[in-house]
C-alpha cells in the first residue's frame, strides 16, 4: 500500500509512546486501504445493468432489431423466438460484463458503494481487528484501537471494555475531528498521531499511568 514513508511511521509510533507515557491504557492504530473489497456490490450493480438492458429492449425491441439487422442479418431477415430470447440472453450478458469491467477501476467501484455501507463495513471491520487484536489483551481490559480505512474515508476508535464504562463513545469526537483535518490536507501521519494524543489525554484522566507499568501492545503503526 505505501500510504507513509518511514518518518510517517515514525512519527505515528511516537505519537503513541509519548501518549502512553501518562496512562495505563494501550493505543494501537490501524492504517488500510479499504475496508471490504465490495464485490458483492459490484455484481448488484452488473445484476441491474443487465436487467435495465433487458427491460429497455423489451420496452423498444426495434432499435436493437435494426441495429443488429443492419450489421449482421441483413434487412430481410424475420425475427423467430428463440432468436428474440436470445437477444435478451446476449444483451443482458454484455450488460453485466460490460458493468463489472467498468468497476474494475477502483475510484467508480468505491463511487457506487452507498456512503451507509462503507460506513457499516468500516465499523465492522475495526470491531474485526479489535477483537482480534486489541481486546482483553491487557491486564485492565484497557485498549483502544484507531482505525483509519483511507479510499473509504472512514475512520472508527474502538475502545475496551474498562474505557467504555468510564468513557462514552462521544468523546472520542475530538479525537476523529482532528484526526480529519488533517488528513484532509494530505497529512495522514500527523492526523493519526493528532488522534493519538487526543486519545491519550482523554485514558490520563480515568487511567493515569502507576508505578511499574508496562507496555503490553505493539506502538507501531500497523498497514494493512
Amino acid at each position: 500500500m505505501g500510504y507513509l514513508d518511514e518518518r510517517g511511521r515514525a512519527l505515528v509510533a511516537e505519537a503513541v509512546a509519548e501518549a502512553e507515557a501518562n496512562t495505563s491504557g494501550e493505543i494501537v492504530t490501524i492504517l488500510t486501504d479499504q475496508s471490504d473489497h465490495y464485490n458483492d456490490v459490484a455484481f448488484m450493480w452488473s445484476a441491474g445493468a443487465s436487467f435495465a438492458v433487458m427491460s429497455l429492449f423489451a420496452l423498444l425491441p426495434r432499435p436493437f432489431l435494426d441495429l443488429w439487422d443492419g450489421l449482421v442479418a441483413g434487412w430481410g431477415h424475420q425475427w423467430t423466438t428463440g432468436e428474440l430470447a436470445s437477444m435478451v440472453i446476449a444483451l443482458g450478458l454484455i450488460a453485466f460484463f460490460a458493468m463489472l469491467g467498468a468497476q474494475q477501476y477502483q475510484p467508480l467501484k468505491l463511487a457506487l458503494v452507498p456512503g451507509a455501507l462503507k460506513t457499516a463495513r468500516a465499523h465492522a471491520a475495526a470491531i474485526r481487528l479489535f477483537k482480534a487484536g486489541t481486546e482483553q489483551r491487557t491486564v485492565d481490559h484497557t485498549g483502544v484501537l484507531i482505525y483509519l480505512s483511507l479510499a473509504d474515508h472512514r475512520a472508527e476508535i474502538v475502545a475496551d471494555t474498562a474505557i467504555a464504562e468510564k468513557v462514552a463513545p462521544e468523546v472520542w469526537g475530538e479525537a476523529m475531528g482532528d484526526m480529519l483535518a488533517e488528513i484532509r490536507q494530505g497529512c495522514i501521519a500527523e492526523g493519526l498521531a493528532a488522534a493519538v494524543r487526543d486519545v491519550g489525554f482523554v485514558l490520563a484522566q480515568h487511567f493515569p499511568k502507576p508505578e511499574g507499568d508496562k507496555n503490553q501492545l505493539p506502538d507501531d503503526l500497523i498497514e494493512l
